[in-house]
């Protein structure tokens, strides 16, 4: 697969697949068409660039609400637009609270396609960002010591070095070396960017010292 941003189409209407294929390649898009759920599921790879999910809800077999359950099942984060001849009020909000981008009753508007398709390609690609952000904020947080990361967990719960050589009972000499190395590791400049990254990395519902989670440390030397 090329760099170029992809659309997977599941539909097993023939005449549906043709007619989206060519407009999405006119819009210069990859667009790899699938004519069942099951023959997506075996075949699909998720491209480097971002992509999205055309799909049908009505197909024989596995349908396109199914297919939405499996990708989830599967932690597949794929952005999904329903397109379907047979839509009502309850599949739209079943779709759309599993997380569907928009939903499409055919016949549609290429226009409208065009627009949700753009939607989609730009929150996958977002979305993406954000995996690499936080895959790079876990590789930071994995490269700091047990102290270090103790520290770190405090310094963002707002203690001051005091308090905090108060509750691991060290001085606060050390503390602050240690806060130094956290701060360089996490290659921030300011508790504040310290506190935007804990956020990200989900740090706040984890309890800061980790006395009753964790083993206990042996005291500093």
């Amino acid at each position: 697969m090329t760099d170029l941003q992809s659309v997977f189409v599941v539909d097993d209407d023939v005449s549906v697949i043709r007619s989206i294929e060519r407009l999405l390649r006119s819009a210069g898009h990859n667009v790899f068409a699938y004519r069942s759920a099951r023959e997506f599921l075996r075949l699909f790879q998720r491209p480097q660039a971002p992509c999205c999910l055309l799909l049908d809800i009505a197909m024989p077999g596995l349908t396109g609400i199914e297919l939405q359950r499996r990708l989830v099942e599967k932690q597949l984060d794929l952005p999904i637009i329903f397109i379907t001849g047979h839509g009502d009020v309850a599949t739209s909000v079943t779709a759309m609270k599993a997380g569907a981008v928009d939903f499409l009753t055919k016949p549609f508007d290429d226009r409208e396609l065009l627009h949700a398709v753009r939607q989609a390609l730009f929150k996958d690609k977002l979305a993406m960002r954000q995996r690499r952000d936080q895959a790079q904020i876990m590789k930071q947080i994995g490269a700091l010591t047990s102290r270090e990361n103790q520290v770190m967990r405090l310094v963002v719960s707002g203690m001051l070095n005091k308090q905090i050589a108060a509750t691991l009972g060290i001085c606060e000499k050390t503390i602050k070396v240690h806060r130094g190395r956290v701060m360089r590791k996490m290659q921030v400049q300011s508790v504040a960017e310290l506190v935007r990254i804990a956020e990200k990395a989900g740090m706040f519902s984890i309890p800061a010292v980790g006395l009753s989670a964790q083993p206990a440390l042996q005291p500093e030397l």
